[in-house]
């Protein structure tokens, strides 16, 4: 099968000719039809990611169609439509018998673990605890953009930090976690306010749900207020969003993960509040330096999202087939293996505006 092959850590992606798998005892191979390309799948390229074994197959946000079911498995055979989370659990530990299995601490994650996504088939382990079925009118584009940004986003508003109607949601980075974020807390009755340093990902964040935008620059941590009214005077974001909301915003997510947009987020709260961090921090000094005595003195709550369970999809599954969301609108384009190898090193500068899906058989 085509795949796409990285070497060695920050080496050039290429695309080539790899033995295609077979099931393993309680898992299936599925053949790839759509898969999503990550600032995740940049860390691992990066080498941020301890799991990795090079030369490597990224790639762990995936729909197809199931080719193969190894020994044990019950529920699903080969022709079924599905997609599955980027956190694949064991399917035996306490963790995931009580449904959470995006801490399992035997999971596996395919584009990390294992030989991912960014090929013609793919192996995924635990079928039976991991798989989703595709309802007929989800396509494998919109449930391949599910498995790590919208979920994660999902489990991070409605799971964690629990949203309600009318509160203020800080969304700092409109990429495609970003995005997801704010037109999932629209879609809980919140208010969004979107932080970006791309005027074209800001515009996206406005038409899926956000009430106003900040263009932020990026390592100053300040920028230009362009609300519902127009653009503004440069302003501080924190500043910017303690204005806007009367106080702070009740919920705050770092979609990107750098020492600067977590600690805009942070500070952008309202006293009590909750912060979601989704975006990967990568180890400055050892550590990434966050403003604990704003956390302590106000007694904020810090939260992880770390993907979504399976056994959790439905709700979220349910929205999506009333139309309540729609995570299609996310995806700006689709590209072939080869272009995909060509984007993975310098994702992390790109500013698309919206996800960049990946079709394996172009």
């Amino acid at each position: 099968m085509r795949a796409v092959v990285v070497d060695v850590v920050r080496g050039r992606p290429e695309v080539r000719e790899v033995p295609r798998p077979s099931a393993p005892p309680g898992g299936v191979v599925v053949r790839v039809m759509a898969t999503g390309l990550c600032r995740s799948d940049w860390h691992g390229w990066a080498g941020h990611d301890d799991d990795i074994v090079f030369p490597h197959v990224p790639g762990h946000e995936l729909a197809g169609v199931v080719t193969e079911a190894g020994a044990g498995v019950g529920r699903w055979a080969a022709g079924d439509r599905v997609t599955v989370p980027f956190v694949c659990g064991c399917g035996r530990c306490e963790w995931c018998r009580t449904g959470q299995a995006q801490v399992c601490p035997d999971q596996q994650q395919p584009g990390f673990t294992h030989g991912g996504s960014f090929a013609e088939f793919v192996v995924l382990h635990a079928a039976d605890t991991n798989l989703v079925a595709l309802p007929a009118q989800v396509d494998f584009a919109t449930a391949a953009s599910l498995g790590c940004r919208f979920a994660t986003a999902y489990r991070g508003l409605a799971g964690r930090a629990r949203v309600t109607e009318g509160e203020w949601v800080t969304v700092v980075g409109a990429g495609g976690v970003g995005l997801s974020a704010v037109m999932i807390a629209r879609a809980l009755g919140a208010r969004v306010i979107a932080v970006d340093r791309n005027p074209e990902a800001l515009a996206v964040a406005a038409a899926v749900g956000a009430e106003h935008t900040l263009l932020s620059a990026a390592a100053s941590g300040t920028g230009t207020a362009a609300s519902g009214t127009g653009a503004g005077a440069t302003v501080d974001v924190p500043a910017a969003v303690a204005e806007l909301t009367g106080g702070g915003s009740h919920v705050t997510v770092d979609a990107v993960g750098s020492e600067q947009t977590c600690a805009d987020a942070i500070l952008s709260l309202r006293r009590r509040g909750r912060h979601v961090q989704i975006g990967l921090l990568p180890p400055i000094d050892g550590h990434p330096r966050v403003p604990m005595s704003r956390v302590i003195g106000w007694e904020l709550d810090l939260l992880g999202s770390h993907g979504m369970a399976a056994a959790d999809y439905p709700a979220m599954m349910a929205l999506i087939e009333r139309g309540t969301l729609q995570p299609q609108r996310l995806i700006e384009r689709t590209v072939g293996l080869t272009e995909a190898a060509a984007l993975l090193p310098a994702f992390d500068q790109a500013t698309p505006a919206g996800m960049t899906m990946i079709d394996p058989s172009r």
